[in-house]
């Protein structure tokens, strides 16, 4: 199958530190183009992970109480479930099972009578009964993109009659990209939803990346006071991070995600097989993602990280499927301890603040979401160390895998201080000033545009102490954010 082509735009790269080079100093301007190409990999059998809960398949299908809920009737059907991982998990069990087929991992999201299954796996869009048993009605509504529904819509509604299941299945196909996530392209799963006729008791299923899971969950959300849906992720950014924890929503001019709710999904179905249609810049932007797990509270997966960062560019299977559970499985344990981003939460948006300004300065769709959040985590590195809460060495660490994984090691050069300073509310003190974005002058605004504001003041996400530490704080030295914004920025 052939890759989607992505479009080629100028970037701001450079190369991994030397260890002799001056941290403060080593930011290079170099631009190399973007690649996008079709890969085809083979198929890897399943790489065990370091010391996370495993289940015999048998345990697991009979149901016996060991800290994890059993799948529906009819779970096994073509595909051995070897393993599943409860968030919260107290136990530990070793796999001595011996699977004969490709194996799918499960991790709970805890959430009470609101939790759901991730499964994660190879070819599960080729398993109907998986999505049949989170299909509670008969009627479906898939909504998906221009570039995702030549490639997995036949399948997905094949997966949804197979074995002559009576449902009625429509679709919406949206355009493709951040610039549509907005209310009047939202109004399109609306009408098709009024058209067709969906109930209270249908679905909603949203195939395709980051953009269409968020929207597809706030339709749910607000369509009728709320139906059921299910995300099936199909980039990595999706996979590893937003298609899990029920954030929805839609960008405002003013705003990223400022429009949403925190509505959870029945389940979340990771087919990595759909990655192998990814162009490379997109695989490299879900790496963003992956990457912020591992420095903000799991530094063995760091550690990982920085031995297989190679292969998971690569596309090697057993890498990817390893990074998408290690991922889930830290998201799952946030979400479960703080589902509505009240506290410990707010820790995985380490370099959202600076990433979200990058993508508000510029347009939506202009840099990728991985792309800004690279940027912006380096700012965030670079913002701790000046204040001594991190070494050299760490930051060091960060700069070089951030280079590796082929992102962004700053922001563009059209964004400045005093733009940043507009968008992230630097100096806000709920005061009015002019604003101008997208080339639309806002006049008087309330610069209080970044949700991390609160009375006024810019919380930030920064690192402070060993690998895996961080803080969400809004004690920190203004002079040491002055001084990030301007090495990176032109004033």
């Amino acid at each position: 199958m052939e890759a989607v082509v992505a479009s080629v735009s100028c970037r701001s790269f450079s190369t991994p530190i030397s260890s002799s080079s001056s941290v403060a100093a080593d930011v290079d301007r170099r631009c190399p183009p973007s690649s996008a190409g079709s890969r085809v990999v083979c198929s890897q059998s399943l790489q065990k992970d370091f010391g996370r809960l495993h289940l015999r398949s048998s345990q697991f299908l009979s149901g016996t109480d060991i800290g994890a809920s059993a799948p529906a009737a009819g779970a096994t059907h073509g595909r051995n479930f070897s393993m599943a991982i409860r968030a919260n998990a107290a136990q530990v069990l070793n796999d001595v099972a011996s699977p004969t087929k490709e194996e799918t991992t499960v991790v709970n999201v805890d959430l009470g009578d609101r939790s759901y299954p991730i499964y994660i796996g190879k070819g599960l869009l080729n398993e109907p009964e998986l999505l049949q048993r989170h299909v509670h009605g008969k009627k479906v509504l898939v909504v998906t993109n221009t570039t995702v529904a030549p490639l997995y819509l036949s399948r997905v509604v094949a997966a949804l009659k197979h074995g002559g299941n009576n449902v009625q299945v429509e679709s919406v196909i949206l355009e493709d990209g951040e610039q549509y996530k907005n209310m009047e392209v939202l109004m399109k799963v609306y009408d098709k939803a009024i058209v067709t006729r969906m109930d209270r008791r249908c679905t909603f299923i949203a195939l395709g990346g980051g953009v269409i899971g968020d929207m597809c969950g706030y339709a749910a959300a607000s369509y009728l006071r709320g139906v059921n849906f299910i995300q099936i992720p199909t980039t990595l950014m999706a996979q590893v991070d937003s298609s899990v924890g029920g954030k929805t929503g839609v960008n405002h001019p003013l705003g990223k995600n400022m429009i949403g709710a925190f509505y959870q999904p029945q389940c979340v179905l990771v087919d990595t097989d759909t990655l192998n249609t990814l162009p490379d810049r997109e695989l490299a932007s879900g790496v963003a993602e992956v990457i912020k797990y591992g420095l903000i509270r799991d530094a063995e997966f760091f550690k990982w990280q920085e031995e297989n960062i190679d292969r998971i560019l690569d596309r090697d299977t057993s890498a990817l499927v390893y990074a998408v559970k290690r991922s889930c499985e830290n998201k799952a344990d946030v979400v479960a301890a703080d589902e509505r981003e009240g506290g410990v939460r707010a820790t995985l948006n380490l370099g959202h603040t600076f990433g979200h300004a990058i993508e508000t300065g510029t347009g939506y769709g202009n840099w990728l979401h991985g792309e800004a959040v690279a940027a912006g985590t380096i700012m965030s590195a670079h913002m701790s160390l000046k204040m001594g809460w991190i070494d050299d060495d760490l930051f060091k660490r960060i700069y070089n895998i951030t280079a590796r994984a082929r992102l962004p090691l700053r922001p563009p050069g059209s964004m400045d201080v005093q733009l940043f300073e507009d968008i992230m509310a630097v100096k806000s003190k709920s005061c009015f000033q002019p604003f101008m974005v997208l080339g639309i002058d806002f006049g008087l605004f309330l610069t209080e545009v970044d949700k991390k504001v609160a009375d006024g003041l810019l919380r930030l996400i920064l690192l402070k102490g060993p690998l895996g530490n961080c803080v969400f704080t809004g004690e920190y030295d203004v002079k040491a954010l002055d001084d990030t914004l301007r090495h990176f920025c032109r004033a």
